[in-house]
């Protein structure tokens, strides 16, 4: 450790290079549950492409794997240390480089938090349209590490669609810039996508040219309450086929808005089984509300509530934004991640409460009911060894159960730790070995973030 300390030091102020141990733990993991976390041998905190570099190529020259690192809010272990590793946070290269209305592009650093890069592009009437739950505090780098997606995705995408190009250190230390900061450009293969959600396993992201768009209107939005979670998911379905654009659709199962009602004494029924939030940002936000009423009426919504302005819409979406917090209240919890078609939304909401119902255990469901993506939040007591194993098992159960409706073992937290061994059953054999040939081809020494994704 002193050596690896000492050839560190060649080309990084002292105050970036950290051996206290109790400081080392407090980085060695991100925000999941059930993923091991190694002791690190040191955790570095660069501030410059250079201190980057340097580091990469004494990790190389001395074989000591490298952790790259965020806000570490991630829920999947990918940010997790590996024994004797080289914890390697970007947080202190956080500055917006350039933010240029005409081309509509930013450049920032890694570190920069997304929501510093939201205000900073609406003083020029532009807005950075992912919005990881944890905007306030994660940041661009680990958006990009894990293909962070968000509420308002299913009209503005994640963020894949919105990384031009990235300038990313080898683990031999080269500097290789990818993509372009033109709105069009096919020139080679395209690597800027291969290494977003790549989660530090290819090398180190240390800038990105990012894509903006204009900032739209406030939203205008709609509650509506449901006496089963089936007509709420067929209301998704009629929403989508009709042809309809929302900027937000999002659906809370019975156990999750029971949870949010003790918290904050919202007065939703006790007959609502789920409660759909749709909301709209365009021109004709409030016809499209007001069809898609109807729609929800249609698909037997026993309530609809619209909102007539924004601070009635913030007050209806604020249910949603309570929805973690109120489970978090019911006992530990882990966050699961799985995206299906919308037409087998249905299916996979049945599918979680059968699990639920054999696990003993309470599941609650928040979904990104627009593009597909659910969240079952298993809640348990960790001190109870038989319902942490349950947890687990039900776990494994959710990650079945969206492989076989045609899903995803993930839409937007990424794969990690907690997720490995499920990459490869939904890869399959041929598609995990070009992924790990890949992986060779940017990483020979297989050092960087060792043991995560595959």
């Amino acid at each position: 450790m002193a050596d690896l300390a000492g050839r560190l030091l060649e080309g990084l102020p002292e105050a970036a290079v950290v051996l206290d141990p109790d400081v080392t733990s407090a980085y060695s993991h991100d925000m999941a549950g059930f993923c091991v976390a190694g002791e690190p041998a040191v955790l570095v905190l660069p501030e410059t492409v250079e201190q980057v570099q340097h580091i990469l190529r004494t990790a190389t020259e001395l074989r000591v794997p490298v952790v790259p690192q965020g806000a570490r809010t991630g829920l999947s272990g990918g940010a997790n240390a590996v024994d004797g590793c080289i914890l390697l946070s970007m947080v202190r290269m956080n500055r917006i480089l350039e933010l240029d209305p005409v081309n509509r592009i930013a450049v920032v650093q890694p570190g920069v938090v997304n929501a510093e890069l939201s205000r900073a592009a609406a003083e020029h009437g532009l807005a950075y349209p992912p919005d990881p739950s944890s905007w306030e505090s994660c940041t661009i780098g680990g958006n990009i590490g894990t293909g962070a997606g968000g509420l308002c995705c299913v009209k503005y995408g994640v963020t894949s669609e919105y990384v031009l190009g990235l300038d990313v250190v080898l683990p031999d230390g080269r500097l290789l810039r990818t993509g372009r900061r033109t709105a069009k450009g096919v020139a080679g293969y395209d690597l800027t996508r291969l290494l977003v959600g790549s989660e530090g396993t290819l090398g180190v992201v240390v800038e990105a040219v990012l894509a903006l768009r204009p900032a739209p209107a406030p939203q205008l939005a709609l509650a509506a309450e449901f006496p089963s979670a089936d007509a709420a998911c067929t209301a998704v379905c009629e929403v989508m086929a009709a042809g309809f654009v929302p900027s937000l659709l999002e659906l809370m199962d019975a156990t999750t808005v029971r949870a949010v009602n003790e918290m904050a004494r919202m007065g939703l029924p006790d007959a609502t089984k789920a409660l759909l939030l749709v909301a709209f940002d365009g021109p004709g936000k409030a016809e499209d509300l007001a069809a898609v009423a109807e729609l929800c009426r249609a698909a037997g919504a026993s309530e609809v509530v619209p909102a007539a302005d924004r601070a009635e819409s913030d007050l209806l979406l604020e249910a949603r934004r309570l929805a973690l917090p109120a489970l978090d209240r019911l006992g530990t919890t882990m966050i699961d991640d799985v995206a299906v078609p919308r037409s087998r939304m249905a299916e996979m909401l049945r599918g979680v409460a059968r699990i639920a119902d054999r696990q003993r255990l309470t599941i609650g469901m928040v979904c990104h009911a627009g593009d597909g993506n659910t969240h079952p939040v298993v809640v348990f007591d960790a001190t109870d060894e038989a319902q942490s194993a349950r947890a687990l098992e039900s776990f494994d159960e959710i990650m079945a159960l969206g492989l076989e409706l045609g899903g995803t073992i993930t839409g937007e937290h990424g794969v990690g730790l907690l997720k490995r061994d499920w990459l490869a059953r939904e890869l399959g054999p041929v598609g995990l070995e070009l992924q790990r040939q890949i992986k060779a081809v940017f990483d020979p020494l297989g050092i960087m973030n060792p043991g995560k994704t595959i």
